[in-house]
């Protein structure tokens, strides 16, 4: 699964509103569902902060090893 479907699933499954999953990126909600769809890819310190947001592990959004490699 790509970035951008994983950060579709994350969010849609949080039960957050996208508005406030936004708000806390500091982002707009067009903006957060640009990451979603993959029409804009979105900054590391964002994926931190959603990663966080989320209960996940930034290497959970781009689905990286411990041995630093995609799957």
């Amino acid at each position: 699964m790509d970035i951008k479907s994983k950060i579709k699933k994350l969010t849609d499954e949080s039960g957050y509103k996208k508005s406030f999953i936004a708000e806390n990126l500091g982002v707009s909600v067009k903006q957060l569902r640009n990451y979603e769809s993959g029409r804009s890819l979105i900054p590391i310190d964002k994926a931190y902060i959603l990663a966080d947001l989320l209960g996940v592990k930034v290497d959970d959004l781009y689905e990286r090893t411990s041995g630093g490699t995609e799957e």
